[in-house]
């Protein structure tokens, strides 16, 4: 009796230690199968992964091999439906996922044309999209001061049959251009920028010394830079609080659609 007890606890022992973990990959599915590489367990017999899982069905996946193949598309999964992949391996050894990228989401949108447009009574960018097969963030970007400025961000819905976003949205005076982005594995994705036509006044400086408030005619986005081209201050407003600054030194500022104008600190 004592011997069968032995051998059995030997026997649990052996198992509990052959099963050392799971390798788990999670994303959405973009049309590609997923690829493993699975090494020789160090000590025994046999290769590392045993058992592989999709969602929490076992799969009929071969892998009794150096390498192998998750065939998603046997499973009839729709294009950016959510996939849990789950690999159980032994011990003293760990498969390896060679391409998880192919489970990120990728930036498929389109924008209906003409959607894409600002709204002045509402003072919102608004558009419409479809071909979305899986979840990423717009970014709605403002070309001033010679660059592309963040204005806002937005979660995208991920429907494949299309979406309506809309954002809060301050132009400058004059003309600006606007766009949408997301970003994927493969890097940024742009929509075409589109032109608003602002009708409110241009925007100063009251003067060019300033003590210890930097003062503007109205209410605008601005960004202060020191003369090595550190920003040093930015916000939105129509005063800056300059008491800090260096006494006698200019400064660089952008505000409204103006990129480079200069104020001396007294």
């Amino acid at each position: 009796m004592i011997k069968k007890i032995i051998l059995f606890a030997l026997a649990s022992l052996f198992i509990s230690n052959t099963f050392a973990g799971v390798l788990t990959l999670e994303g959405s599915y973009q049309g590609k199968n997923i690829y493993v590489t699975n090494p020789f367990v160090s000590t025994g017999v046999g290769f590392c992964a045993f058992e592989v899982s999709v969602n929490d069905k076992i799969t009929t996946d071969e892998v009794n091999s150096s390498s192998f193949e998750v065939d998603l598309s046997a499973l009839k999964l729709s294009i950016g439906e959510r996939v849990v992949i789950k690999v159980k391996y032994k011990d003293d050894c760990k498969p390896k996922i060679v391409n998880p990228e192919d489970l990120k989401v990728r930036s498929t949108f389109e924008i209906v044309p003409t959607t894409l447009k600002f709204n002045p009574k509402e003072g919102t960018i608004s558009w419409t999209t479809k071909g979305e097969v899986g979840k990423l963030p717009f970014i709605v970007e403002q070309y001033r001061w010679n660059k592309w400025v963040k204005v806002d961000e937005i979660e995208g819905k991920g429907r494949i049959e299309g979406a309506f976003y809309s954002v809060k949205y301050l132009p400058h005076s004059g003309e600006n251009k606007v766009r949408v982005k997301q970003i994927d594995v493969a890097g940024p994705r742009y929509s075409e920028a589109i032109k608003v036509r602002s009708v409110a006044p241009e925007v100063k400086i009251k003067v060019d010394k300033v003590d210890k408030v930097l003062e503007f005619t109205d209410d605008t986005k601005y960004e202060i830079y020191d003369n090595f081209g550190n920003i040093i201050s930015k916000g939105y407003g129509n005063e800056v609080d300059v008491v800090n600054l260096k006494k006698g030194t200019e400064y660089q500022i952008n505000y409204d659609n103006k990129t480079g104008a200069k104020f001396t600190k007294k």
